[in-house]
């Protein structure tokens, strides 16, 4: 298979990439993985994109394009592979789609990960985050045995800014303004799969999974 995950954040969309890696064997690409190694490795293209990651900025079309082709033009290259967070503007579809036709290489489908906004602010708005070993606690799914302190060390639990419910809501806005002629590019071309995302990682896999049965 050769699959897009489309969804907001905190859709789950990293998770369900990771298990179709490892239960499918589809190698799992994220754009911000791909701009962090052209980084490490001191690309052109990492040049051009760490100033912009450090400022937290999103990498321009051209640029994560430019990457891509890369990605395929290697001796290897992938035949199958999930891709996590690109295409994420019509621009990219684009051009993306054109790519895999000259290679041979259709998509077999783009997953949409459907969970609604109250959901993801929810998920979001409610991580709590040890500052000193890092561990992820959630105020009613996963919370700490003491409300606002670690298990492993007893230091108080803090809110990441970019976790604060009114950040979560600008990327949500953002999320839709940009991904709305995405989807409805892919639907057009009757790739678009939509998940219900709102059960557990394993429900939400298995719906995907009957979902692409027949596709690959």
């Amino acid at each position: 298979m050769r699959l897009v995950l489309v969804g907001p954040p905190g859709s789950g969309k990293g998770t369900q990439a990771r298990l179709l890696t490892e239960r499918g064997a589809l190698p799992a690409y994220g754009t911000g993985d791909i701009l962090r190694d052209a980084i490490r490795r001191g690309t052109p293209q990492g040049r051009q994109a760490e100033p912009l990651i450090k400022k937290g900025l999103l990498a321009p079309d051209r640029l994560v394009n430019d990457l891509v082709h890369d990605l395929f033009n290697c001796k290897t290259r992938p035949e199958k592979f999930v891709f996590d967070g690109y295409p994420r503007t019509l621009a990219q579809a684009v051009w993306f789609d054109d790519l895999l036709a000259k290679l041979g290489l259709p998509l077999t489908a783009v997953v949409q990960f459907d969970v609604p906004d109250e959901e993801v602010v929810r998920r979001i708005s409610g991580r709590r985050v040890c500052p000193a070993n890092g561990t992820v606690y959630h105020v009613t799914d996963r919370p700490p045995k003491v409300p606002g302190v670690c298990d492993l060390d007893g230091q108080a639990l803090v809110q990441r800014d970019d976790d604060r419910e009114e950040v979560v809501r600008e990327r949500l806005r953002v999320f839709h303004e940009s991904t709305h002629a995405l989807l409805d590019h892919y639907r057009k071309a009757g790739r678009l799969v939509v998940v219900p995302a709102v059960g557990s990682i394993e429900s939400t896999y298995q719906s995907m999974m009957s979902r692409l049965t027949g596709r690959a």
